[in-house]
């Protein structure tokens, strides 16, 4: 499924948090750990050499944090800063990887930050399956340091406080939220995920958003509790539980709540959908999920369909 993932890391506690997770993907046989050697842009005379073999030591290090089982390759390339993301995108088009996993944050971590500059670009232009993964920062701390980055209080390396995470990656694949608008892309994703081994409970969503009266929208809840059923049955067997439920508000809203409420592991969501399947990357619902929810986010990038069919 999953058997080859690109690993895009910054040395930061979160990046080191998301390595401790890639042995938690279904089918990973390989991992290549990418690092993007930076440099200010106004910067005329830079000769990255020597940051790019300390980088490549520092992977090699890394290497040590991933399942045994795994084989591991490491990649360091150089870029301005702010084209991070597209040096991982090119990255991955030269590798062709099944699965991109990223922290949702990185060096520049503010608890009351949405996801980090990089990983919203990826999710934003990226071409492969995306898996955002985030972590629980202990104590709820509003700022902190940690080795190798500017801190909240301007510490030194050796004063930085060390940076505790909790992760929800032991059981990444248990108990899987899957909101669907009945669209072509979503009916793909959700063939899609259905071959991933190890989903013991599925909870299939949807979201009734829209209705010019109370008749229509609960004629439009009952005829999406029908098509959530025919899909819950084709996604029983194997031993997984199915469950599925219609509720009526915001979707962004309410994907994130039932989260909250079912203790979901992963939402795993099309990138496009309904109202983008004809025009955009990734749809503006699956987005701002991917970049508000408190759970990781599972993208499964399906191409947009360019022709609009005839009326």
């Amino acid at each position: 499924m999953f058997e080859k993932v690109l690993v895009p890391i910054d040395f930061s506690p979160y990046a080191k948090a998301v390595l401790g997770c890639v042995g938690d993907i279904p089918g990973v046989k390989e991992a290549m750990l990418l690092n993007v050697v930076t440099r200010p842009t106004l910067t005329r005379l830079w000769d990255p050499a020597a940051e790019v073999r300390e980088a490549e030591k520092r992977l090699e290090e890394e290497k040590k944090n991933l399942h045994p089982g795994i084989l591991v390759k490491t990649k360091v390339v150089s870029a301005l800063e702010g084209e991070i993301p597209r040096a991982i995108q090119k990255v991955a088009g030269e590798q062709n990887p099944s699965l991109v996993v990223l922290g949702a944050r990185g060096k520049s971590i503010i608890e009351s930050a949405l996801l980090g500059s990089v990983t919203r670009n990826v999710l934003r232009f990226g071409d492969n399956h995306l898996l955002i993964l985030r972590f629980k920062i202990a104590g709820g701390a509003k700022g902190f340091d940690f080795p190798g980055s500017k801190g909240t209080r301007g510490l030194r390396e050796d004063e930085a406080e060390p940076l505790h995470l909790e992760k929800y990656c032991a059981d990444l694949f248990s108990r899987v939220l899957i909101p669907t608008d009945f669209s072509q892309p979503e009916e793909a994703a959700i063939s899609f995920l259905k071959a991933i081994p190890g989903l013991e409970s599925i909870h299939l969503l949807h979201v009734v958003s829209r209705g010019e009266s109370r008749e229509e929208i609960e004629s439009m809840a009952k005829d999406a509790e029908k098509k959530l059923q025919e899909i819950a049955l084709e996604l029983g067997g194997d031993g997984r539980v199915v469950s599925s439920r219609v509720v009526i508000g915001n979707p962004v809203e309410q994907i994130r709540t039932i989260a909250e409420e079912e203790d979901i592991s992963l939402i795993a969501m099309s990138s496009v959908g309904k109202d983008t399947m004809y025009t955009g990357r990734i749809g503006s619902r699956t987005y701002d999920v991917a970049n508000t929810a408190k759970r990781p986010v599972l993208v499964v990038r399906m191409k947009p369909i360019y022709a609009v069919p005839a009326a």
